[in-house]
Parts: C-alpha cells; sequence; structure tokens
C-alpha cells in the first residue's frame, strides 16, 4: 500500500478577503476595487503564479486598463506582508502560492520545465521536529524544495 502525501484542509476563522482588509486596516490602507479584484482572483483556485501570469488573468477580466502593473506588484507585496501568500524565487523568477489556509507542504521542483509538485509528509515533519529538539531550536516554519526532474520532462528525454 502506497503512502498518502496528499495536502490536508485547513480552516480558517476570515476569508482571504476579510483577512487581507483586516491588514490593511491595521495599516492604514483600504481595500480598494482593485485590491479586491485582485485577491479574489489570487484565491479563487490554487496555483503557482508569477506576478506577469496574475496580470493576464486579471486584463481577461477587464474591459479596459482599470488596473496597473505596479498595483499588481505593490498588491502582491501586501498580500505577502499579510501571510496571505509566499514569494519563492525559481530559477530567477519570483512565483507566488497561498499560505493562507493552505496546509503547510513541500515541494518537488522539476528544473526542466520548472514544474512544482506539492506534497505533505509527516515523518518530513517529525524529523524537523526531532532535529528542532535537539537543537533546542523554536520552529517557526520549513520550507523543503526537491530538485530534479519530473516524470514528463523524463519522458521527453528518453525520446
Amino acid at each position: 500500500m502506497s503512502k498518502d502525501y496528499s495536502l490536508r484542509t485547513v480552516k480558517v476563522p476570515l476569508s482571504p478577503r476579510e483577512r487581507f482588509a483586516q491588514f490593511l486596516q491595521a495599516k492604514g490602507k483600504r481595500m480598494t476595487r482593485q485590491r479586491q479584484l485582485i485577491v479574489d482572483v489570487v484565491f479563487s483556485h490554487h496555483d503557482h503564479f508569477d506576478a506577469d501570469e496574475l496580470m493576464a488573468h486579471l486584463q481577461g477580466l477587464l474591459r479596459r486598463r482599470e488596473l496597473s502593473r505596479p498595483t499588481v506588484y505593490r498588491t502582491l507585496g501586501e498580500l505577502t506582508e499579510a501571510g496571505l501568500i509566499r514569494k519563492m524565487v525559481l530559477s530567477g523568477r519570483s512565483v507566488y502560492e497561498h499560505q493562507y489556509g493552505y496546509p503547510r507542504h513541500d515541494h518537488l521542483h522539476c528544473e526542466v520545465c520548472n514544474r512544482l509538485i506539492e506534497f505533505h509528509s509527516p515523518e518530513l515533519e517529525r524529523l524537523v521536529r526531532e532535529a528542532a529538539v535537539q537543537h533546542e531550536f523554536q520552529v517557526n516554519s520549513h520550507r523543503t524544495f526537491v530538485t530534479g526532474i519530473c516524470a514528463d520532462c523524463q519522458r521527453r528525454e528518453s525520446r
């Protein structure tokens, strides 16, 4: 029987939009229509994305240029600062993923196509806890990236 490395669900007290509005209010900022649209689109589905992909998706939803590139970048920074999304740099490219309301997980990263495969391992969690105890270390979070070549790219290379 194979082990289950799938991600579990996480319950949160506030929706991402409500949590972001709370963060902005604490900073003396307001939830604009543009920020609201960005947070709604980012949390409408889970995938890894960069600012250009998000901008293209947003432009597809708008009839005219109502949203500027600086607004998208600024809002991504605010969402990161608020702890709603996480920024990762892969092969020189900034990529974002959900952090709020999403379970702790690790990644397999294909060095050929840059695909990210998410997984959760209780064994890895246990090893991190044991190492932390041994070194009297307080863990706030951890992130593991295992690099290699995904099955699709291996098949392409073998042809």
